[in-house]
């Protein structure tokens, strides 16, 4: 289900009646100018999956992870080595070697070639242990960077929708202008045949140079939202693109009770899942540690062939089953067991205080949603009523009956009215973003 309202609607709405009126004339059409590139909001979230630097250096740290993993994996599989070697020697002594008649020193040369093999039999799960918290370890790194990456996503959406929001911003800055200047000519004429006195006509002056340094400052701001949108990709390019209107979703729940909202978030974060998975790898590791306390078993095995010759070498195997035990450390294993024990408990501090944070981000979320859910409507209100005045004063002022003071409170009145809708509609989506971004939902997941 969607209940949705293009930004774009609000132009319609934000009009003033003289511009309206205006726009009935024929007017010479300016030469026709290339129409800037369009970004959409799927655009924008593709770009940032691709481009996003944070987002590529979580990928990196899970790969990293990921690695590790195998590194303490390799451990439990046998170590295969093998050797090749040529020794040569020269001696004075004549126990052994053929000596040289001439020199009488004694020379001599062979060849060794080997192959073993070491296997480790068992240390009381310290070997195990530790490629178990690699895994518990890289599955948090995972979790990490789904967090991340949906932060960055929410970061962009509320960037689009700044932007868009900044670009209708500019539309009503654009016809509040026309509509000044509309309001000018009018004054002038009347000025002209005597009905009106001229500080009128300096007073919508003014009123006409003001409008002018709106649209400048609001063309300024769409232009800083876009140039911030672009950091929030990660890309780096012109800002000379236009934002597509979208829609704004609904988040799935957004009605629900808190509770059920924060329980749907508890199932859902990944950085609480991620938190688990670190609590699971520091009390793994200190299994780990207590194997310091036990003795390690390997076995291994040598093949060497050697002699002077290496057409005519001679073979030899070797067999040995080694345990090796570190009877006394100086209190080193129990320091260390402490050391993880106080690593534990910070971790499960750390647990707790997220699902904190999380509960607050939920319920303040929700509540900025309903808050700017009824904002949209009163913001709706407020610009009709403001239309209607601005058109009736148009007419009192027509008919001789207004002044040019009530003139320009009610299009002050309805360029606000008309800004405050727009800003209405823009912390409506970004309250929707952040609650669907508390909850665990990406925006590219929800469809959006």
């Amino acid at each position: 289900m969607r209940s949705s309202f293009p930004l774009a609607l609000l132009l319609l709405a934000a009009t003033p009646v003289g511009a309206q009126e205006q726009s009935q004339t024929p007017a010479a059409q300016p030469a026709a100018q290339p129409a800037p590139r369009v970004l959409t909001l799927r655009e924008a979230l593709t770009n940032a999956q691709e481009h996003q630097p944070q987002l590529r250096q979580a990928q990196a740290n899970t790969a990293a992870a990921n690695a590790r993993v195998d590194q303490n994996f390799s451990s439990l599989l046998p170590q295969v080595s093998a050797n090749a070697a040529y020794q040569r020697s020269f001696s004075s002594s004549t126990s052994f070697g053929t000596a040289d008649p001439t020199s009488g020193i004694i020379r001599r040369e062979g060849f060794n070639v080997g192959l073993s093999v070491n296997q480790l039999v068992w240390d009381f799960g310290r070997t195990t242990g530790r490629w178990r918290v690699a895994q518990q370890s890289a599955a948090a790194q995972k979790d990490t960077e789904a967090q991340t990456r949906n932060n960055l996503l929410a970061n962009v959406q509320s960037a689009y929708f700044d932007a868009l929001a900044q670009q209708v911003l500019v539309k009503v800055a654009e016809e509040t202008l026309q509509n000044q200047r509309t309001h000018l000519d009018q004054v002038r004429a009347q000025v002209e045949v005597g009905t009106r006195p001229e500080i009128d006509l300096l007073q919508q002056q003014t009123l006409v140079a003001n409008a002018k340094v709106q649209l400048i400052q609001a063309q300024g701001n769409a232009a800083t939202t876009r140039a911030i949108l672009n950091q929030a990709m990660g890309v780096e390019g012109s800002t000379d693109y236009a934002v597509q209107e979208e829609l704004v979703d609904l988040v799935q729940g957004e009605q629900r009770p808190p509770e059920e909202l924060v329980d749907m978030a508890f199932q859902n974060r990944a950085d609480l899942s991620s938190a688990a998975h670190q609590l699971s790898a520091q009390e793994q590791q200190i299994s780990v540690t207590r194997t310091g306390f036990y003795p390690s078993i390997n076995a291994s095995v040598a093949a060497t062939e050697s002699g002077p010759n290496p057409a005519n070498l001679q073979w030899g195997v070797t067999g040995q089953l080694g345990l090796s035990w570190s009877l006394f450390q100086g209190g080193l294993t129990l320091a260390q067991l402490r050391e993880q024990r106080a690593n534990l408990s910070g971790i499960q501090a750390q647990r707790d205080a997220l699902r904190q944070q999380v509960r607050l981000e939920v319920e303040r979320a929700q509540l900025q949603v309903t808050t700017s859910r009824e904002s949209v409507s009163a913001a709706e209100e407020a610009l009709k009523n403001a239309q209607e005045r601005l058109r009736l004063a148009e007419g009192r002022y027509r008919a001789g009956v207004g002044n040019i003071i009530e003139l320009s409170d009610a299009q002050l009145s309805a360029t606000n009215a008309a800004v405050q809708r727009v800003q209405a509609a823009y912390n409506l989506a970004t309250a929707r973003t952040e609650l669907a971004r508390s909850l665990g939902q990406s925006p590219v997941d929800t469809g959006t």
